[in-house]
């Protein structure tokens, strides 16, 4: 499984929240979920992100997703004076205003390591047009919603989740960051898919380089220039973050983690992991029935 591959696989909406029938055109509207991240959708009108200091305009028919886990305010009007409401992407808020804004809302908690690994590489918030591929799902949940056809929230949960995923791989498509750019690269691509296939696998700087048909040292070079790290720096980073999405699992045992991602014991997988993390890996294990 490749790392976006491994993010989209993560996503899975906690509950959606819907400003409807319409929010009012001085709504503001604050969101507190602590998600790592949240897609806003206007299905009608436009409105604001203010994320960080950031302000992000949303037309009628673009799709957000903003990074988590800080709050943020969705607001229907730049010069609006109302305090924001704190909401949650748990039902439905505002009331009718007709000809107002109807916002959908989805917040997405991603608790496993190796996927939030990648979102913390994300920007604080992602925007794409209508004209893209998401565009007819989201056509499909407005008139869904207007016959009053998704009355039960896991229906909406589920159209969401196929939302963020079509939404992720629109953004990726127009704007790769640095480790999906490295995923596509013909000489680096093919080691990251084979670490990531194959993480306890005893590889070399020079096992990598043949995946790769290249030196060591453009290997080195070349990985190093599109990533950010070491072929090896890399490799266990991903090992490290593996094994804490393992240890996490109920009834897992240090050794038997050492060994899934490579180590030949406990011991030195003990020792690498506290070097990388500042934790022993006892200290992450769960008990069986946990």
């Amino acid at each position: 499984m490749d790392p976006l591959d491994e993010l989209l696989y993560a996503v899975r909406a906690n509950g959606s929240v819907l400003g409807t029938p319409a929010l009012s055109a001085d709504s503001a509207l604050r969101f507190t979920d602590g998600a790592a991240l949240t897609l806003c959708a206007p299905l009608r009108g436009e409105g604001w992100l203010l994320v960080n200091g950031e302000t992000v305009h949303l037309k009628p028919g673009d799709t957000a997703i903003v990074r988590g886990p800080e709050p943020f305010v969705f607001t229907t009007s730049l010069d609006t004076t109302a305090e924001p409401v704190d909401v949650r992407c748990d039902g439905t808020v505002g009331a009718d205003h007709p000809g107002g804004t109807v916002l959908l809302a989805g917040a997405y908690y991603v608790r496993q390591e190796m996927p939030r690994r990648l979102v913390r590489g994300l920007p604080a918030v992602m925007v794409v047009a209508e004209d893209l591929d998401c565009s007819p799902l989201r056509a499909y949940i407005e008139g869904a919603l207007a016959v009053g056809r998704l009355g039960r929230q896991v229906s909406l949960d589920r159209l969401m989740d196929w939302l963020m995923v079509c939404t992720l791989r629109d953004w990726f498509d127009l704007n790769s960051p640095r480790w999906h750019t490295a995923l596509s690269d013909e000489v680096i691509g093919p080691v990251l898919q084979a670490m990531h296939h194959s993480p306890a696998d005893p590889w070399t700087l020079a096992s990598l380089a043949e995946v790769a048909s290249v030196s060591r040292t453009t290997l080195a070079r070349r990985f190093t220039e599109l990533t950010g790290e070491s072929p090896l720096g890399y490799l266990t980073d991903l090992r490290m973050t593996l094994a804490a999405d393992l240890l996490a699992e109920p009834g897992s045992s240090v050794g038997a983690v050492a060994r899934r991602i490579g180590y030949a014991d406990a011991f030195s997988f003990s020792a690498a992991f506290k070097r990388e993390r500042g934790i022993s890996p006892s200290n992450l294990s769960q008990p069986a029935g946990v």
